[in-house]
């Protein structure tokens, strides 16, 4: 599938041009179908919390669950592609933040939902990084669930001590991380686990790395396009995530990432760095926070805090539009919220949501959305464009096989319009 929900995404929005549009629905109905790519056994009780909230509120609504597999939510492109050119789109669909979103605003697909933030107060308790990248041209466009952090680096306690390895705390290197994989091939055990079966996973571990070496300054230059490509720094993080990936399970292009999650929740692994959507897979796997599993930012990037933000918006043709701002009117709920996050393994966005009930990770993941640097994901395609996304996926899985900077180079600027400075 290489390139194709890019493609199909790019064939979309070139169909048509303009900005999103004021939501003018009048009409109610007694239907709604929402799409999402929420189908692992942490994701989709969540997503049902989202449902059944609305349904209880709309007793008469026979709500369609249109949801879609495929890790990242690549197959819902497609599938949205193909119905948007059909004129037949769904009333609710899932996104990110950021570029992603102006993308559908720019194609004039979804509308405008900043009646939602002014009458739920999300304009008013969301932070204020999130709340500009859900905002264009000075309107909003979408409705966050809650947000994950993607530096995140997971461990086993059992591997880590069946292999003599002190578990990660505070201040953990990048030089104490490669020598702790190390040690614990050495042992004969599976150092890294890794979903290679679904791109994105391994697109995050590069993410993570890269983050560690360039700081919350070099993201900065990432975003308007300065950061030098060709430089010391990209070359430094290559390096370090190829040493990284050359540990990861020889089962791992095989594995979805919540397969992954599994193995290190059953103690089959020592590491996994993956975004917090991990947790809710580790408790839906019985494995207990401090006994089975524990966490600490991915090295380097301690203070940061990658937000990837699962947002949903309207369709600008719904036929069930009035309900689909009902809809999200639900998703904003504090009390929905709460109830969504916990099982998600994300955390609210709204600074008015007790978080005392959730589990201490996720207390500790709110503190930090709230208190550290907030940047947006590449991965996800929120800071970058999407052709831009694409570019890095290929480049990566180009360079995980061959470890040839030069080549992992060459595939983004080939992929991609923007120049790499340095060429």
């Amino acid at each position: 599938m290489k390139r194709l929900w890019i493609i199909a995404l790019v064939f979309v929005l070139a169909a048509c041009g303009g900005g999103g549009q004021k939501a003018n629905f009048s009409d109610p109905t007694d239907r709604l179908e929402v799409v999402s790519w929420w189908v692992s056994p942490s994701e989709h009780p969540a997503f049902e919390v989202l449902l059944n909230a609305f349904k209880a509120a709309n007793p008469d609504v026979e709500v369609t669950d249109g949801t879609i597999a495929g890790g990242g939510g690549s197959n819902v492109q497609v599938a949205l592609a193909a119905r948007l050119q059909a004129g037949d789109p769904p009333d609710v669909w899932q996104t990110f933040l950021g570029s992603s979103l102006r993308a559908w605003v720019n194609a004039h697909r979804i509308v405008d939902v900043s009646s939602v933030y002014e009458s739920s107060g999300l304009d008013r308790t969301m932070p204020q990084a999130l709340l500009d990248a859900a905002t264009y041209r000075v309107k909003a466009w979408g409705v966050p669930t809650g947000s994950h952090r993607g530096n995140v680096l997971w461990f086993s306690q059992r591997v880590l001590k069946e292999a003599g390895v002190t578990p990660p705390g505070p201040g953990y290197t990048m030089k104490a991380f490669e020598a702790d994989l190390a040690k614990v091939a050495a042992s004969g055990k599976t150092a890294l686990c890794l979903g290679g079966k679904d791109r994105f996973t391994r697109t995050e571990l590069f993410e993570n790395t890269l983050l560690g070496v360039v700081g919350t300054d070099g993201w900065a230059r990432i975003g308007d396009d300065s950061f030098d490509w060709r430089g010391a720094q990209l070359r430094q993080a290559l390096t370090q995530f190829g040493e990284i990936v050359s540990r990861a399970d020889p089962e791992a292009p095989g594995l979805t990432w919540d397969q992954a999650a599994k193995k290190l929740a059953t103690g089959q692994c020592a590491f996994l760095s993956m975004n917090d959507s991990v947790y809710g897979e580790l408790v839906a796997n019985k494995a207990v926070e401090g006994k089975d599993f524990g966490y600490v930012a991915y090295p380097g990037t301690s203070g940061a805090y990658i937000a990837i933000v699962d947002t949903f918006v309207v369709s600008a043709e719904a036929e069930d539009g009035v309900n689909a701002m009902k809809f999200l009117e639900t998703i904003a709920d504090p009390k929905t919220s709460l109830e969504f996050n916990k099982l998600k393994g994300s955390v609210p966005i709204r600074d008015d949501v007790d978080v005392a009930s959730l589990p201490p990770y996720q207390r500790q993941a709110s503190k930090s959305l709230f208190s550290d640097k907030i940047l947006l994901s590449m991965t996800h395609g929120e800071v970058m464009s999407t052709d831009f996304q694409q570019a890095l996926y290929d480049a990566v899985a180009s360079y995980a096989s061959s470890k040839n900077a030069d080549g992992f180079i060459d595939t983004l600027q080939s992929s991609i319009e923007v120049p790499i400075v340095g060429r």
